[in-house]
């Protein structure tokens, strides 16, 4: 009788897989650089959290959206445009590590009460 084996999935885990973010943007609207600002924060952020970031050129209009594990998380369209950078972090921090402090992002702007 064959056996099974069974993982535990904890970030010390090796066999556990981390997600990947996929940057989906404009290629005729010029938002390359905006999607590897973007990558290259994630990846700084979230170093050890994350398996990758990766940018692909989108064949629709207009579009730019982010996604993890293949689960939107962030649509321009739908937002009504692009937020600061901290909110796509606090996003992305909490699908791929909840309890993550992400510092002086996760306060709120002082305009906000």
């Amino acid at each position: 009788m064959p056996q099974t084996l069974f993982v535990i999935c904890r970030k010390s885990n090796p066999l556990c897989m981390k997600p990947t973010v996929i940057i989906e943007y404009c290629p005729r609207c010029h938002w390359l650089l905006r999607a590897a600002y973007m990558a290259q924060e994630f990846l700084t952020t979230f170093e050890s959290d994350l398996k990758s970031v990766a940018l692909q050129p989108s064949e629709t209009n207009g579009d730019f959206h982010i996604s993890i594990d293949g689960k939107k998380i962030f649509d321009r369209k739908d937002y009504g445009g692009f937020p600061e950078i901290k909110e796509l972090k606090q996003l992305v921090r909490d699908i791929v590590a909840p309890g993550k402090s992400l510092g002086h992002a996760d306060t709120k702007p002082h305009h906000e009460s």
